[in-house]
This record gives C-alpha cells, sequence and structure tokens, in this order.
C-alpha cells in the first residue's frame, strides 16, 4: 500500500477523534494548552494502537482466507465508513455535564473513536501491509488533528462538527473502491 493511501486511510480514521475534539472544545470552558495535549494524547495513542491490535489478530487468519481478503477490507472500509456517515448524524456530545477532560470519560471516547482503527488494522494485515509505519501514521494525524480541533472547538466548533465525519466516511469508503479495484485488474 502506498504512503498516500496510508495517509488518506489515517486522516478518515482521524475524522470521528476530531468531531470529538471539536464537541470536547465546546464543553471546556476555559481551555489550556494541557487539555488539549491530554486529549490528544489519548486520541493519538489509542487511534495508533488500535490498528496494530487488529494486524496482530489479522496475521492468525490471513493463510487462510488469501484468496478473498480484497473483499474483507474493501467490505470492512465501507462497513466503517458508512457507520461513519450514519453516525454523523447522530453524534450528541454538546452535553455540558461531561467532562471530556475526566479520565474514564477520555479512556471511553478514545476507545470508540479508535474502534474503526481496530478494523482497518485487521485490513492491514489481510493485504500483507506491514503495520509500523501506518500505525504511527495514524496515530500523529489523529495527535495533531485532536489538538487543533479541541482548539477549533472552543472558538466555532458547533457550526462544523458533523460534516468531518461525513468526509471521514466518504474517504474509507473511496479507499475500500480503491482497493477492491486494484486486486480484481491484477
Amino acid at each position: 500500500m502506498d504512503i498516500i493511501s496510508i495517509i488518506f486511510i489515517a486522516f478518515g480514521l482521524a475524522m470521528d477523534a476530531f468531531a470529538v475534539s471539536i464537541t470536547s472544545g465546546i464543553a471546556i470552558k476555559f481551555l489550556k494548552i494541557n487539555n488539549a495535549l491530554k486529549i490528544a494524547t489519548f486520541f493519538g495513542l489509542f487511534q495508533a494502537i488500535m490498528p496494530i491490535i487488529g494486524w496482530l489478530a489479522g496475521l492468525s487468519f490471513r493463510n487462510i482466507i488469501s484468496g478473498f481478503d480484497h473483499w474483507i477490507a474493501f467490505g470492512l472500509l465501507i462497513i466503517i465508513g458508512g457507520k461513519m456517515i450514519y453516525e454523523s448524524t447522530k453524534i450528541e456530545l454538546n452535553n455540558k455535564k461531561i467532562d471530556p477532560l475526566n479520565i474514564y470519560v477520555l479512556l471511553i471516547l478514545s476507545f470508540a473513536t479508535s474502534i474503526d482503527a481496530l478494523a482497518v488494522g485487521l485490513s492491514l494485515s489481510f493485504l500483507k501491509v506491514f503495520i509500523a509505519l501506518p500505525a504511527i501514521i495514524i496515530g500523529m494525524i489523529t495527535f495533531l488533528l485532536s489538538i487543533f480541533g479541541v482548539y477549533f472547538g472552543n472558538r466555532f466548533g458547533h457550526y462544523f462538527e458533523k460534516k468531518f465525519e461525513i468526509i471521514g466516511g466518504l474517504v474509507l469508503i473511496g479507499i475500500g473502491i480503491k482497493i477492491l479495484i486494484e486486486h480484481l485488474t491484477y
């Protein structure tokens, strides 16, 4: 898989964390750099670790499904992208009672926004892509977008958050289609 595809996957996966970062920025009344760094670190680490877990799980299945692995990768990315688009119409984290800086809330949000990365790691395993570089890129892009999202949300967030998740979902669907076309034409 080429680096451009990995970067697009990273941006697609980061959209959930970005949207939640925006919402977190809205919920934080007096924003400090430590707040943005804490949120971004949690989201970035979870987004980097989950694909590794998915990739390791996929190693045990790879030989069994090597003949149709591209269909599985395509299906997972279509499902993940569709789920992101669907959930963009449902997200209601704008409740001021939720403290995004609370460690338990932050763990739950980090885990919830990185489930998709687990499935992508599984897909990358089936495609025989070594996970180190994608995991680093996914984590870094998520970290950077999350910092930006917290600040953006603190200033303007309530206007744009759902649109970013739709874009992320469309990117993942596009990559799934690209993977399928590449494997069917070889």
